[in-house]
């Protein structure tokens, strides 16, 4: 079943007040989408996206005013769709008795806000992207490790609280443990959040639950991050073959999002917390150009050219 913003949300968000068609603040909006219908108000309705929230801004009204009766009346009564989930006019603009007839009875709520029609548009767009964004929730702990975002995933009692409570100690930053909320944004990119009831907690075993907020201090937590890198713990298989040059580039799919992946095995005496922390800042280079274990093959190559050359 589709994501569902009731209209009531975005009046409360907007403090829009309500013209008409109070019954219908229960109505789902579905799409992130808006929709000024220019081209409805001269009549072509055949493509009307009618399941998005309808903006009337200066110039839909001003047109309208240049109809006659029966015309106003006729485009008004389309746009009243039983599908159109609200309609909200700008600029604290009239609205067309016509418009607030076929409202109430219809029962789709008529809007309005002094806001400008652009901005408006704009903030109810990203109000709505935030809500009806797919959502999933992950076992692990996001960090904020030199303005990456890094994903600690693994198997239950590996490690991954520990090394983060050790790499908060060394100034780095908390979003959450244990459960990852992640939204994926329309341009694919993927957001995670702390769910609200254990926002700032970490749970450490021998210890228990710890607020890192009271205990760091507020520059140790974030409410949320973009997640551009997972970092998979797994305990060390003697047999398997790791990548030890770098050059492997693993992906993992979070909702419809690939996101680079690095598999650290987890064995005594490793430092985790600096593992992944150079694997961040290794992270960053890659993104700026350098790619140490792509130059060190480059030159390893060359040097056995050089070499074979000789021996010729």
């Amino acid at each position: 079943m589709p994501k569902r913003v009731k209209v009531s949300a975005l009046v409360k968000q907007f403090n829009l007040e309500i013209l008409a068609g109070e019954d219908g603040l229960k109505r789902g909006i579905t799409v992130d989408d808006l929709y000024r219908p220019g081209l409805e108000m001269a009549g072509y309705f055949h493509y009307h996206p009618s399941e998005r929230v309808q903006i009337l801004g200066k110039t839909e009204l001003e047109f309208l005013q240049t109809l006659d009766s029966s015309e106003r009346v006729d485009r008004l009564s389309r746009l009243c769709d039983g599908e159109t989930p609200c309609i909200i006019i700008t600029r604290g603009q009239e609205a067309p008795h016509e418009l607030l007839d076929h409202s109430n009875e219809r029962q789709i709520p008529v809007l309005r806000s002094p806001n400008p029609t652009t901005s408006l548009i704009s903030r109810i767009t990203n109000f709505l992207e935030n809500r009806l964004a797919p959502t999933a929730t992950i076992h692990g702990v996001l960090v904020d490790i030199y303005g990456i975002g890094i994903l600690i995933t693994g198997s239950s009692g590996i490690g991954k609280s520990e090394t983060a409570l050790e790499l908060v100690k060394r100034n780095h930053r908390l979003v959450a443990d244990d459960a990852v909320e992640i939204r994926q944004m329309s341009d694919g990119q993927l957001v995670g959040a702390a769910p609200e009831l254990i926002r700032h907690l970490l749970e450490i075993r021998g210890l228990g639950i710890i607020n890192v907020m009271t205990l760091f201090g507020a520059g140790a937590i974030r409410t949320s991050k973009r997640i551009t890198l997972v970092i998979r713990l797994e305990n060390w298989q003697q047999e398997k073959q790791y990548d030890r040059l770098g050059l492997d580039e693993e992906t993992t799919r979070i909702i419809d999002t690939d996101v680079p992946l690095v598999t650290v095995p987890v064995r005594p005496g490793r430092n985790l917390a600096v593992i992944i922390e150079v694997a961040a800042m290794n992270f960053r280079l890659k993104r700026m150009g350098y790619n140490a274990a792509l130059q060190f093959t480059n030159k390893l190559t060359e040097t056995i050219a050089d070499e074979m050359d000789d021996y010729e």
